[in-house]
């Protein structure tokens, strides 16, 4: 079965670029010059020296001893969360400035949600003297506080979002009628496996160096360089995709990933859009889209900044139709649970984004023998507040 997108930019019939007639030209332009860039060595060359020595790659694989002994298995932790700027949403953004440039844009834009990604486009704006905006919605300006005087500080301007809840997905509305304004200077980063094509390809194979690290990482501590299972958590996908890249004609390998299930979904407090969506076009793609029955988008909720995306990666919405992957929904009680057991048990502070992650081993059964490894994305200093706040929620949930 093919997996892989094809020359119109569709994953099985999810994909596409459904843009506005004055964002054609722009969108056309990066279909026709992403791969001779990314395929080019004068960008390997730059691309892996940024990665090694600036972002300091590859990040560690991590054998958690006694996370392993509690859910009986053989858990590794890919530690993002170790990556310069605290996720692995640098390995994208070192990428596609180094596109911009060679496509002679002057201006770079981008959305964030947790802050993580928008942090990321700052430090690499920084880095290369490019003016940056980066557009995020008031609630997600409020709750991420630190990372937005983070962003201040390299360099950026914030453009708080107020339409709809005022959350990632608002962001993204946004930075795209900012493109449409500025369509001939301007390079959009979109930080994850959606939008219209060929995003969706450049997050995946910028991301997938997690997986050809994980490779060689599992080669020399198992004599394997494939485990039993893998395990991230899903938003709009860019972590998920660069955890399974690698794999995913791989049978012997299970993909589980785990998206914010807010307050449950059979609630309309949710972010679970693989469980609660259905066919739609946001953001310049049809994929999966949390919706009312006249096509309106609904609002996603969760404790989480980084996964309260209605839409999915259209990559992801094909491989959890094919079977491929399986997606766990994890409410925002077992998150904030499982961001204090990890920080109790390994001494290592989650991003809530991948929490969510660390949530869905309960979810799963396992033999002594399986090789688990498991994204930690990001980590957890921007989420201190919530995790504090939301103390109750996990001690109702067990003890810790």
């Amino acid at each position: 079965m093919n997996y892989k997108v094809n020359k119109d930019g569709f994953f099985g019939k999810y994909g596409g670029a459904y843009v506005p007639e004055i964002l054609y030209k722009c969108v056309t332009d990066l279909q026709e010059a992403y791969l001779p860039i990314l395929e080019s060595e004068d960008f390997k060359k730059e691309y892996y020296a940024l990665l090694r020595d600036y972002v300091g790659r590859p990040s560690p694989l991590y054998y958690a001893k006694r996370m392993s002994e509690k859910y009986g298995c053989k858990l590794y932790l890919k530690r993002e969360d170790l990556n310069h700027t605290g996720a692995h949403k640098i390995n994208n953004t070192v990428g596609q400035i180094l596109m911009a440039k060679k496509m002679g844009k002057t201006r770079i834009i981008a959305e964030t949600g947790a802050g993580q990604h928008g942090v990321a486009t700052a430090t690499v704006c920084a880095l290369m003297d490019m003016k940056c905006e980066i557009f995020m919605g008031k609630t997600d300006v409020e709750r991420q506080h630190t990372n937005v005087e983070r962003m201040r500080m390299l360099g950026a301007t914030i453009h708080p979002v107020t339409t709809g809840n005022m959350t990632l997905s608002d962001a993204c509305s946004e930075a795209i009628r900012d493109w449409c304004c500025h369509p001939e200077e301007t390079f959009y980063i979109v930080g994850s496996t959606m939008g219209p094509h060929p995003y969706p390809d450049i997050v995946a194979k910028l991301q997938s160096i997690i997986s050809k690290e994980i490779k060689e990482q599992l080669m020399e501590k198992t004599g394997r360089d494939y485990p039993d299972y893998l395990v991230a958590c899903i938003g709009g996908g860019s972590n998920a995709a660069g955890t399974i890249y690698h794999y995913i004609d791989d049978d012997r390998v299970q993909i589980y990933l785990a998206e914010a299930g807010g307050h449950g979904v059979d609630t309309d407090y949710t972010a679970a859009t693989i469980h609660c969506g259905t066919e739609g076009i946001i953001h310049g793609a049809r994929t999966l889209v949390m919706q009312t029955e006249d096509g309106q988008i609904k609002e996603a909720f969760t404790i989480s900044a980084g996964l309260d995306y209605p839409g999915i990666g259209p990559m992801h919405a094909d491989l959890a139709e094919k079977g491929r992957e399986h997606v766990l929904a994890v409410n925002d009680d077992e998150a904030i649970y499982a961001g204090y057991e990890l920080t109790r048990m390994e001494g290592i502070v989650p991003a809530i984004e991948s929490a969510h992650a660390i949530a869905a081993l309960k979810k799963m059964k396992f033999k002594p023998t399986d090789i688990v490894v498991l994204t930690v994305s990001g980590r957890g200093d921007k989420d201190v507040e919530t995790y504090l706040n939301n103390k109750e929620l996990a001690k109702e949930y067990g003890n810790f």
